[in-house]
């Protein structure tokens, strides 16, 4: 069973932070390189009942968030950046985007979909190719 803190009881270097939030703001993305990989990262500010906090969205996350939208986190972790809370996922945790009712409509980590295959057919001969 899910059971929601509020932001306003969460304290820094917290883990198993169970939310529910809405997004209040969100910036614009940025974009940035470590160990020769794309990183993206995105601020935003959440809210509830009890207070608003900085929640950080990293990479296929941003673009699933949009101010308005009711926010779940599942097992989140609260950091301290200067002086400030944030709230994240984080590498463990779940984002989901929920509607009115608190039913999940998007996940930040799906389930792995299985390759499709066409084939490619070129006068003679038949491919099998995946993607």
């Amino acid at each position: 069973m899910f059971t929601t803190m509020n932001l306003g009881e969460l304290k820094a270097g917290q883990g198993k932070v169970d939310v529910l939030v809405k997004v209040k703001s969100k910036a614009e993305p940025r974009e940035f390189e470590k160990y020769g990989k794309p990183l993206r990262v995105c601020n935003t500010v959440v809210s509830d009942d009890s207070g608003e906090m900085s929640m950080t969205l990293w990479n296929e996350d941003i673009d699933k968030i949009n101010v308005g939208d009711s926010v779940k986190i599942t097992n989140g972790y609260v950091s301290e950046f200067n002086g400030a809370k944030q709230l994240s996922a984080g590498k463990f945790g779940k984002l989901e985007v929920v509607n009115g009712e608190g039913n999940a409509t998007v996940s930040s980590k799906p389930a792995k979909e299985k390759p499709k295959k066409v084939v490619k057919e070129d006068a003679e001969e038949v491919e099998e190719v995946e993607f």
